[in-house]
């Protein structure tokens, strides 16, 4: 009862955007198992209110909305649709925007129309546009191939940015169902906290939070059918990570 408690009080200060995502005891634990049953999840490239819900309703803890160009783009209408549905829900997962080298003008419009809860940068952004961005939780994705561009967001303070960790694919945004180089993963999040994505499904999230202890499994085709969501699948990959622990 006090884990479920926790989490709920957690998701709470989340949605208000405070340092809570930075500095909570999490942070200080050093015992795997107890890291390991704090993973969360994240479901990537929600297109429609019935996908959100049976993400909602199976314990996900983030949802993700794709606003750059993709077969999993929602256009702000069709966003706002399924963010104020969640909003009905007694438990609201934290509700994150990804964006590939958007104005940060575009951004904030699309975070005030969408009332989402966090940017997601997914591009070649520099660490300037941090600037012109709204208030709001930061994540940025890195693929770890040695870009000199990665540079400046690895330099950052947790405080300031969440990283995200996918595969490297030349000409790719994410998305691409292919494994993200976990061994690279796993020694940056004993640094901070990461949330991990790139090829992960429910046939090996278990072995992804065992192996590399993210902050927050990302999945997107991994839980989809020919290339829509699967109800299914969601289910299973929530139940996966929670089989490895989560709290």
């Amino acid at each position: 009862m006090y884990a479920i408690c926790l989490r709920f009080w957690r998701l709470r200060q989340e949605r208000k955007q405070i340092a809570v995502f930075h500095t909570t005891v999490d942070e200080h634990i050093k015992d795997a198992s107890v890291l390991n049953r704090m993973t969360r999840t994240k479901i990537c490239g929600i297109q429609t209110i019935e996908h959100a819900r049976v993400a909602a309703e199976a314990g996900a803890d983030m949802i993700g909305l794709v606003f750059a160009p993709s077969k999993r783009r929602v256009d702000v209408d069709q966003a706002a649709e399924i963010v104020a549905a969640l909003r009905e829900l007694s438990v609201v997962p934290l509700i994150v925007g990804l964006f590939v080298n958007e104005l940060p003008e575009r951004i904030a419009a699309t975070v005030e129309r969408c009332d989402l809860d966090a940017i997601q940068l997914s591009g070649d952004e520099p660490t300037e546009i941090m600037r012109d961005l709204p208030s709001c939780m930061l994540i940025k994705a890195l693929r770890l191939a040695g870009d000199p561009g990665e540079q400046g967001w690895l330099a950052l303070p947790a405080t300031q940015v969440t990283l995200h960790v996918d595969a490297h694919v030349a000409g790719s945004y994410g998305g691409t169902g292919i494994t993200a180089d976990w061994e690279r993963a796993a020694a940056l999040a004993r640094q901070r906290r990461v949330i991990l994505a790139g090829g992960l499904g429910p046939h090996n999230v278990a072995a992804a939070i065992s192996q590399v202890q993210p902050w927050v499994v990302d999945v997107s085709s991994g839980v989809e059918s020919d290339g829509q969501k699967d109800s299914a699948k969601i289910r299973a990959f929530i139940t996966a990570a929670r089989g490895q622990g989560h709290a």
